[in-house]
């Protein structure tokens, strides 16, 4: 057992560490092994408790029941670095789940041989020794010590990055709705997120002090709103690590630009029996624009198979490559396995034999920190309204060079750099691509989206997914007639699952009556649920602002079904 980086723990926290999960501890011992550390600094006794955990292995049944195996006490001994005893008592709790009794020591016996006055009651809280000169004795009065309540629900205590998960689920008002008498559990973030106040205030701001058109305006207000949806730009580059805001592409969403891929760069190289790649596990989205520019180019589709899991099959992609190939189109996470697709492996493949790719980043954005820089992707979309930001706005990432070699997506104001009846210049990207007014303001919100996200840290906002995702699939596993869908190593955010003997359609609709949101039916991905021989599924998907206790709520609500 590790045992290194140790802090050194007082009196208190040995005490109440022993009392909880080792009542065989022999008071003495523990008691005269504890002034050894105060006033010799021996430290011993912290690893006497270190190999009793490790060799508490299943005095208490209730323990092992729960525990489920003897590796949780070693975590359990491993985990404690000498801070406030609280944390681990609830952990003991849990695991514990409903074991009453609570063993506390005997009188202790002093290092003299003394045994304490005997209406002296056991010091349960523990000490916090001083150590001092006789002179300071004789002046000295004890301060009474408190012990830390435990606390009361581990989500209290979680943090996301720069946050308390209490304090993030505070800043997206709507999480205070009541729904049928319930508090709303949001778990359909798969089809869109909540806005967080300070998305909202941002837009709320643009309408009362910026709204103008953008671009070729001469008074003030053009120049604000100019200067918003630029920044904004700049904002989404970052975000994505892309090395300018020009190759970032204002869009409504991730199926417009997909849709502006398909017909503005990848349409014009095909010839018939010329070859798309796509996976099975794409949306609608990543799919029918392909169908519509292979039907009128002769191009064909190619499909990438997954396994039992829902991981993509590397080795079969690779032989999907022909001369005729020309391009590549891959989701990074699927909306309905929540597989997270190894994209870094699909580019480099593509890349080797010369083909492009673009990324659909739609269930990945908000989940996984994205740098398409390091990707080296050709393109990357996703849509504002699965990442906190309004609905109507999205953003395509496109090298410089592919961005100039695509033609104009639509014709219009914006776009043009000068016009006349015989001939048109259009304007280098992104503008070429932004025809008419756009979603000024969505764009803005879409910033402050992204800023709130930066704020936090994505890394903090994956691990913190990664956690509840565990957690939900083991909660779920063990509903009897649930069966989870995609079951992939690496996964993201998605829990879909049937329930024998209930359709999708009315889980969902027993759900709602408890106040909990999830998307039921084929999620627009047909082709991958009827891979795993379905048409549908319940598809509970996580957020940065879920908490433990909304899978609690989801796993009691499926019961109460089942």
């Amino acid at each position: 057992m590790t045992t290194n980086n140790w802090a050194v723990p007082n009196e208190k926290e040995l005490e109440a560490l022993a009392n909880s999960l080792f009542p065989d501890f022999d008071a003495e011992r523990c008691a005269s092994g504890i002034e050894r550390l105060a006033t010799a600094g021996d430290p011993s006794v912290i690893y006497d408790a270190a190999a009793k955990a490790e060799n508490f292995a299943g005095s208490y049944s209730g323990y092992e029941q729960q525990a489920e195996n003897y590796a949780d006490y070693a975590k359990l001994a491993e985990s404690f670095g000498g801070g406030y005893f609280s944390d681990y008592e609830a952990l003991a709790n849990e695991l514990m789940n409903g074991y009453s009794s609570e063993p506390t020591f005997d009188s202790p016996t002093a290092a003299t041989g003394e045994a304490a006055p005997a209406q002296a009651k056991a010091q349960t809280n523990g000490y916090s020794p001083a150590v001092m000169s006789e002179k300071q004795a004789a002046t000295y009065a004890p301060k009474t010590q408190e012990r830390a309540p435990a606390p009361v629900a581990p989500s209290n205590n979680v943090v996301v990055g720069t946050k308390t998960l209490e304090q993030i689920r505070a800043d997206f008002p709507i999480l205070k709705e009541v729904i049928n008498g319930h508090p709303l559990v949001w778990l359909d973030n798969g089809a869109t997120t909540q806005r967080p106040q300070a998305v909202i205030d941002r837009l709320s701001y643009y309408y009362t002090h910026e709204n103008s058109n953008v671009h070729r305006g001469a008074h003030e207000l053009a120049a604000r709103s100019t200067d918003a949806y630029e920044n904004a730009r700049q904002i989404t580059a970052d975000f994505l690590g892309a090395p300018s805001k020009d190759n970032i592409v204002f869009v409504r969403g991730t199926t417009e630009g997909i849709n502006l891929v398909a017909n503005a760069y990848v349409k014009p190289l095909l010839n018939p029996g010329d070859e798309i790649i796509l996976t099975v596990l794409e949306h609608h989205a990543n799919i029918v624009p392909w169908q519509l520019v292979c039907e009128e180019t002769g191009a064909v589709i190619k499909v990438v198979p997954c396994d039992e899991s829902g991981q993509l099959i590397l080795s079969e992609y690779e032989k999907l490559f022909t001369r005729r190939t020309k391009f590549v189109s891959a989701a990074h996470v699927s909306n309905v396995l929540g597989t997270v697709t190894p994209v870094e492996e699909l580019i480099a493949i593509a890349h080797a034999h010369g083909v492009p790719i673009m990324i659909d980043g739609a269930q990945s954005v908000a989940h996984i920190p994205v740098n398409v820089s390091a990707l080296d992707a050709d393109f990357y979309v996703f849509s504002g309204h699965k990442i906190f930001a309004p609905t109507g706005i999205g953003a395509l990432y496109g090298k410089s060079e592919l961005l100039e070699a695509a033609r104009p997506y639509h014709g219009g104001g914006n776009m043009i750099k000068d016009v006349t009846f015989e001939r048109t210049i259009y304007n280098p990207a992104p503008n070429k691509f932004e025809a008419g007014t756009g979603s000024i303001a969505d764009a803005v919100g879409l910033g402050a989206a992204l800023e709130y996200l930066n704020a936090i840290g994505m890394p903090a906002v994956n691990k913190h997914e990664h956690e509840l995702l565990v957690y939900g699939m083991s909660e779920l596993k063990k509903i009897p007639g649930l069966h989870l869908i995609g079951t992939a190593a690496n996964k993201a955010s998605v829990l879909s699952f049937v329930l024998d003997n209930h359709s999708n359609e009315d889980v969902g609709a027993a759900l709602n009556e408890l106040g909990i949101a999830v998307r039921t039916g084929h999620h627009c991905a047909q082709p991958v649920l009827r891979r795993f021989g379905l048409e549908g599924t319940v598809r509970p998907t996580l957020a940065l602002y879920n908490s433990f206790e909304d899978i609690d709520a989801l796993v009691k609500g499926i019961r109460s079904i089942s």
